[in-house]
Formats: C-alpha cells, structure tokens, sequence
C-alpha cells in the first residue's frame, strides 16, 4: 500500500519515520555532528596546551601588588608556564625578589620581570645607559610628589648654600633627564615620615644629587 506524502513522519513507528527520511537530511546531520566534535576537540587542545612545549617555573604574583611594595615570601609562588608563553627576562628563583620593590601595580598569576622590581636592569632601561644609578630624593615640596608617577621625565634641581641668613639662594640644575622609577605611596609609609622619590640617572650625576639631597631642598621639573 502506498502511502501519501501527508503521512510521512506519521508512521506506526519512529522505526518507521526514520526509514523514510530523505538522504540530505542524513547527511546533515553527519556534517553536524562532525562539526560538533571538531569544536569540542579543538576546545580540549586549547585548553590542554601543547604537551610537547618546554615548561619552566616562573615566580608569579601570589595576590594582587600594589606598586612600592616590599616583596615577602607571602606575595610570591612558583608556577610552570610554555617557555614561548613566558615574557623576556622571567625571573625562576624566589630569593631574587625577596626584599625587593615593586615598581608597579601587578594581578595575582602575573610573571614578575626583572624589570618589575627596583635594581640596576630597570635602571639601565629607564635611564637608557649601562651604568645608570638609582637615587633616593625627598623633594621640599612635598605636593609635587603627589603628582608624579613612575616613567616621568624630570630634571632635578637643587638651591645653593647661601653664604648669609636671608641671601638669595639661586636655583641649580643637578641632573637632567632623570627617570622616575617609584614614588613611595601615601598608606605605606611611617607617619610624618615623607614621601620618597627614586630615580634613575646617569652615574655622573648620581653622586651629586645623592649628597645635595642631604644638605639642601630639592625639586624636580617635568619634561
């Protein structure tokens, strides 16, 4: 008996319904399950990783680090990353940073560089000489430091020893091009204590700043 084409999908059984399914209908379906398993495959292998990539440790930000931070055994763990993944200059041993300031702001997992810290790398880079310095300055008005942030260009002036009370005191010049590298925050510091401001700048003017900033008051003009 044949049957009209109203009553296809109405058979006796499902048995039947599928029996009587038209063959592009079957092979979409291949298509579509194909395609579902290539994306759940591909999801797996993106996740997963490449197994035969090199790993290596890397110390990485145990919690959220706020810049001008003093490093502690608390804020840092080990994690294994690719190689290829890892950013240049990755640091593998904790003892290296132990102790160290923080220049910058860091999420918990992120790799620390040895440019993230206070040391003579970050020097170099920032003062763009092999034999940069970084000197600590306590600046007279203490308003300006509110106003700087790591990375500032700034010249650093000093005033003169006047010879007499109440005589003029010229301003001078005692190094140019200094780059800021940290400004100690506000929550972490003593009370009353000041805010201080390091800086890196040639060797040739380190000395000059560093014993100025003992004696006399000091300030900084941004580039």
């Amino acid at each position: 008996m044949t049957r009209s084409l109203a009553d296809l999908g109405r058979g006796s059984s499902w048995r039947f319904a599928l029996g009587n399914r038209p063959a592009w209908a079957d092979a979409l379906l291949v298509r579509r399950v194909l395609a579902a398993l290539l994306a759940v495959t591909a999801l797996v292998l993106f996740v997963r990783g490449d197994p035969g990539a090199q790993r290596h440790d890397v110390v990485v930000a145990a919690h959220d680090l706020a810049p001008g931070r003093l490093l502690t055994a608390e804020d840092l763990r080990v994690d294994r990353h690719e190689s290829r993944a890892l950013p240049s200059g990755s640091v593998a041993d904790t003892a290296a940073l132990l102790g160290a300031t923080l220049t910058g702001a860091m999420r918990a997992g992120e790799p620390f560089t040895d440019l993230r810290v206070v040391g003579p790398r970050l020097a170099a880079a920032a003062a763009a000489s092999a034999d940069a310095r970084i000197v600590p300055i306590r600046l007279a008005d203490p308003a300006v430091a509110e106003v700087l942030r790591a990375g500032d260009r700034v010249d650093v002036v000093g005033v003169e020893d006047a010879g007499a009370p109440g005589a003029a005191r010229p301003a001078r010049t005692l190094a140019t091009d200094a780059a800021v590298l940290l400004v100690t925050a506000t929550g972490e510091r003593r009370s009353g204590a000041e805010r201080v401001v390091l800086v890196a700048l040639a060797h040739e003017y380190a000395a000059a700043v560093a014993g100025a900033s003992l004696r006399t008051a000091l300030t900084v003009v941004l580039h």
